[in-house]
């Protein structure tokens, strides 16, 4: 077993199936926590960097994610910095042809999270989500076509630097309740 293995639940979501989602008519979005961050002390909520564990988190869950889906088309980044941080080494060992900072992702409900994913360009395959708890565990339980194990453990809520993959069979516009397919969890093995 591999590091990146050990950092998966779910029995479907493998780079194949991801390769097709983004090849196929299919689409990829992959709703990620940001990385553990400092306590908020003076600084102020948003500008709380990341811990020093959670930069290795987020640097060891860029190549994790690129196993499983070769690169991203788009992501959209909260601006709070342990969200910028977690994107930016994050995006060394995953590909990210383009990407946002979205004032409106900072404090966002699953909802505004929707929104903006709903806003995407048709010709974008595969987009990645940096954001926040509860927004990131609410929005992939609203869009999860079945009830199942997966389902009930991101119902729950994920931890830092983990990611929620879906395959979405609908234009990015359509995208709404129970409109995509929750296949795997990928959380940084560190």
């Amino acid at each position: 077993m591999t590091a990146g293995d050990a950092g998966t639940a779910g029995s479907a979501g493998t780079a194949g199936s991801a390769g097709t989602a983004a090849g196929g008519a299919g689409r990829t979005l992959v709703l990620v926590r940001h990385a553990k961050a400092e306590p908020a002390g003076d600084l102020g909520d948003e500008r709380r960097p990341l811990a020093a564990v959670g930069r290795t988190q987020a640097s060891a869950l860029g190549p994790a994610l690129a196993a499983r889906l070769g690169e991203v088309d788009a992501a959209l980044v909260s601006p709070a910095l342990r969200a910028t941080e977690t994107f930016r080494l994050l995006a060394r060992g995953l590909t990210v042809h383009q990407h946002q900072t979205r004032e409106d992702l900072y404090d966002a409900g699953p909802r505004q999270v929707l929104r903006a994913v709903q806003e995407l360009d048709d010709g974008v395959r595969s987009a990645l989500v940096v954001g926040h708890e509860p927004a990131i565990s609410h929005l992939a339980t609203l869009l999860h076509d079945a009830r199942d194990d997966l389902g009930a453990q991101v119902a729950l809520g994920v931890s830092t630097a983990t990611a929620c993959v879906l395959e979405v069979p609908v234009p990015w516009r359509e995208l709404d309740r129970s409109t995509a397919h929750l296949t795997e969890l990928v959380r940084s093995p560190h």
